[in-house]
């Protein structure tokens, strides 16, 4: 090429290192890239061959691109396609090599230099006759750099077509044309990487969008409800999204719902439950209102979504219809605590109330008892069930009896007041502190005391709350003891079916009889038992007066006239007595008054003639 007149020398060399940058930026791809970076040292730079070893993620070189001007027998330079060399082989070979600005020359005497991990080609070339010859085992590397200066690869020319070594302007275009190499292959790396990065992103959008379109689906068309609530801002609380499930189950349109939250939907006894369940993995077990102004029993299930650069995001709330576990449990409860037949709360729910009601310390000497009530109001709700009537949560038909329903409602608290929703107890503290084997609460309990006996002969056991001239109390709990007399003579001759149509009709009297608020319970057998608080002596025999012209008339039973009768004992439940002790007592008058009358007593071993039943 210096063979030439200089000027026309650089002008075709300027113009061939125009069209081959061109083509270099050309290129779309990181592979196009490198053949254009090969094709133009081989066309625009006057040599017969060129490779391109690029550097790895893993530091080591690998051959990428090969261009021959005409290809060699058995292969030429095309055979080291994909071989590969190490960083510490190139880098000894780069510094022992000659220093031509940024080029290096390796001749071919220093050939001990190249590793033999590095790919070399050789071919069959001319052997130099003078000094400035090319030699077939010389070697002309360009070094490329990105912009921060780490190695991007190496450009290796060969066989240049005047024989000779490169002269200064060949190696200044070599060395131009390197730099603008090094450019176009960082630039293509940047596009491979942004089109992987766009490609990473695209799949990414793509699943996020199916994940989001799958929890969409989830949520929507989810058999139970769900909601999301916001958990920042001034919108805190309020649901943002429902699905169908909890509109249907609410009875509510999906517009007003978004404008509500939880504690607008909340049952008032059920607030405080809701307050205190916890955002993350919370439960909880309340009751919302719906449309209709009802009330559902739901299980609520929270979960908190987190975004991974903001935290948490908002909470998804799973909506639990438990309607029916909830009143199964309500009948499961009930049946526990009453009589299958007659409805009446049974013998374990009648010892269950006076356990409440009566405390294990007499009341002392001197000491006011306290305002007294109905027995109803002494009984806390049992099993953590809410206050409120049962009919009320759950109301009919529930698989209850109606007719016992109906009829015992009043005295079992199931119609307008639920029994197990009581009064507070009014206890009166004594000074210095409960006493020994008093629980919580006792300062809250009113005392049953046994009223004074104003007649001549009076109840013995109500003596010591009398001594001392002390003010006992003129009202306290009656226990009516219930017998019927002729009940065996039914069911041994009209069979048991008639038998327990007596039964029934003999609590259903029973309880029209009673105060509001007094409990009928069914012990056993033909045995009831009757429950009056804040009652005195004689209104006590007004009301055993009364049970018995209740009982006494003819019933009806299959088309015909049945009659029993009944023996009545009245005692009193006073704190510090035992339920065995208060119910004895009560069953002694009872029997008291069945000998009066000349009925059926104990036998020779205390035990009694007439059915014992439960």
């Amino acid at each position: 090429m210096e063979a030439e007149s200089e000027p026309y020398v650089r002008l075709a060399t300027l113009r061939t290192l125009h069209r081959v940058v061109a083509d270099l930026n050309a290129a779309r791809s990181l592979a196009g890239t490198l053949q254009a970076v090969v094709e133009g040292a081989v066309h625009g730079l006057g040599f017969d061959a060129a490779a391109v070893s690029l550097v790895r993620p893993d530091g080591d070189l690998v051959v990428a691109a090969v261009w021959e001007l005409e290809e060699s027998p058995m292969g030429g330079p095309s055979v080291l396609l994909g071989q590969v060399g190490s960083r510490e082989s190139w880098d000894r070979l780069l510094g022992v090599s000659d220093h031509w600005g940024t080029l290096r020359f390796l001749p071919y005497d220093r050939g001990w230099a190249v590793a033999s991990d590095i790919p070399r080609w050789i071919g069959d070339g001319t052997l130099p006759v003078y000094a400035n010859d090319w030699h077939p085992a010389d070697g002309l590397l360009a070094p490329m750099y990105s912009a921060g200066g780490d190695l991007l690869g190496v450009l290796s020319v060969d066989r240049p077509r005047s024989g000779k070594r490169p002269g200064a302007w060949t190696r200044e275009a070599l060395e131009m044309f390197s730099l603008q190499a090094s450019i176009a292959i960082g630039n293509a790396r940047l596009r491979a990487e942004m089109q992987r990065a766009l490609a990473r992103l695209e799949k990414e959008q793509q699943a996020l969008r199916a994940s989001e379109e799958s929890f969409r689906q989830a949520f929507e068309y989810a058999p139970s409800g769900m909601a999301i609530t916001e958990l920042h801002g001034a919108g805190r609380g309020q649901l943002t999204r429902v699905n169908d499930a909890l509109c249907r189950l609410l009875g509510r349109p999906r517009a007003v719902l978004r404008q509500q939250s939880f504690a607008d939907l909340v049952h008032p006894e059920d607030r405080a439950l809701l307050e205190r369940t916890s955002a993350e993995s919370g439960r909880a077990e309340l009751r919302l209102s719906r449309r209709d102004g009802g009330y559902q029993w739901v299980c609520l299930r929270n979960s908190i979504v987190a975004d991974a650069a903001e935290g948490p995001s908002f909470l998804l709330t799973h909506v639990e219809d438990i309607e029916d576990r909830k009143r199964h449990e309500f009948q499961l409860a009930h049946r526990a605590s009453h009589d299958a037949l007659t409805g009446l709360p049974n013998g374990a729910e009648l010892k269950a109330r006076l356990a409440r009601r009566l405390c294990s310390q007499p009341q002392p000497v001197g000491a006011a008892a306290g305002p007294a009530g109905p027995v109803e109001a002494a009984y806390p709700p049992p099993y953590g069930y809410p206050a409120g009537p049962v009919s009320a949560a759950y109301p009919p038909p529930y698989g209850y009896p109606a007719d016992s329903y109906s009829a015992h409602a009043a005295h079992d608290g199931l119609e307008g007041a639920d029994p197990y929703a009581g009064a507070v107890h009014g206890y009166g503290l004594p000074e210095g502190g409960p006493p020994p084997g008093i629980g919580p609460g006792y300062g809250e309990h009113v005392h049953a005391v046994v009223p004074a006996d104003h007649g001549p002969g009076g109840e013995a056991w109500s003596a010591p709350f009398r001594s001392g001239g002390a003010a006992v109390p003129d009202k306290g709990l009656a226990v009516l003891f219930c017998d019927l007399d002729g009940f065996k003579s039914i069911n041994d001759r009209f069979g048991h079916n008639a038998g327990d149509a007596v039964l029934v009709e003999v609590a259903r009297r029973l309880s029209q009889a009673v105060r509001d608020g007094d409990t009928v319970a069914r012990l056993g057998g033909d045995e009831f038992v009757v429950l009056a608080d804040g009652i005195g002596r004689e209104e006590a025999k007004d009301l055993a007066h009364r049970l018995r012209n209740a009982i006494i008339p003819p019933m009806r039973i299959d088309g015909r006239a049945m009659r029993v009768g009944v023996s009545l004992g009245i005692g009193w439940a006073g704190c510090g007595m035992s339920i065995e002790e208060v119910l004895h007592t009560a069953d002694e008058r009872m029997y008291d008054e069945k000998r009066a009358r000349g009925g059926a007593v104990r036998g020779a071993r205390g035990e009694r003639s007439h059915r014992r039943a439960g």
